[in-house]
C-alpha cells in the first residue's frame, strides 16, 4: 500500500511520505511503518507492551472518542482527496451512490487541501441532513472534537498559536456547516475494502490526473 498522508515510520525513526510504500505494524493497529523496514527489537518490545493484558492504566490504548451525533434522515455522502506530490497536482470528489457523485482537480495542491475541498463541496452542494464519511481524521476530527471552535476563539490561530494552515478552505466549510446545523461527519478506515471509499478514492484520483 501506498501512503496518502505525511507521517513517521515507528521501527526507522524516518519521515513517511504520500506516495512511499507502507503497511500496518500489526493488524487493526492503525500504526503504519515503511514496508521495507525490518522489525527490531524495540518494535518487538514495543509490541509485547501494546498486546499484553497486564498493561497498567497509564499504558492501555486510549478509550476512542464517541463519534458525533448524527441527524435523523441523514444521507451518507463519501468524500476523500487524492494529490500526487506534496504540493502537486490534486483531485477531489464526493459520491452518495455511483450514479450521484461529483469531482474536481487543482494544478498545485496537497492533500490535506483536497480533503477539505471534498467535504466543502458536498456540504456547498448537497441539501438536506448529512453525514460527511471520510477517511481524513484531519476533516472529521475538527468537527467531532470541535478544533474549528478554538481556532475561532484564538483569531484563527492553532494551539501552538501559529496560523491555522488552510483557513481559506476551513473557513467556508466551518461557516457552511455551522449555518445548516444537519451535518455530521463520520470516519472511515481508508483501503479498507469499503465499497464507497474505494469508490471516492479512485474517483478523486483519476481526477487528480486530468489536473494542469
Amino acid at each position: 500500500m501506498r501512503a496518502k498522508y505525511d507521517g513517521r515510520c515507528v521501527r526507522c525513526a524516518s519521515p513517511i511520505r504520500p506516495g512511499d510504500h507502507i503497511t500496518l505494524l500489526e493488524q487493526d493497529s492503525g500504526v503504519w511503518v515503511h514496508a521495507a523496514c525490518p522489525p527490531t527489537s524495540a518494535t518487538r518490545q514495543t509490541r509485547a507492551r501494546t498486546s499484553g493484558s497486564s498493561r497498567s492504566p497509564s499504558q492501555r490504548t486510549p478509550v476512542p472518542k464517541a463519534s458525533m451525533a448524527e441527524p435523523p434522515d441523514a444521507v451518507s455522502v463519501y468524500t476523500d482527496g487524492a494529490c500526487s506530490g506534496n504540493p502537486g497536482p490534486g483531485g477531489w470528489a464526493w459520491a452518495i451512490d455511483r450514479s450521484r457523485w461529483a469531482s474536481g482537480s487543482e494544478g498545485a495542491t496537497t492533500n490535506q487541501r483536497m480533503e477539505i475541498k471534498a467535504a466543502l463541496e458536498a456540504v456547498t452542494s448537497l441539501d438536506g441532513p448529512l453525514v460527511v464519511v471520510s477517511d481524513s481524521s484531519y476533516v472529521v476530527n475538527c468537527f467531532r472534537d470541535r478544533w474549528w471552535q478554538g481556532w475561532l476563539d484564538r483569531n484563527w490561530r492553532n494551539a501552538q498559536k501559529k496560523p491555522v494552515a488552510n483557513r481559506d478552505l476551513w473557513e467556508p466549510l466551518i461557516h457552511a456547516v455551522n449555518e445548516r446545523g444537519d451535518v455530521a461527519f463520520r470516519w472511515v478506515k481508508g483501503h479498507s475494502g469499503h465499497d464507497m471509499n474505494d469508490f471516492v478514492d479512485q474517483l478523486a484520483v483519476a481526477a487528480s490526473l486530468t489536473a494542469s
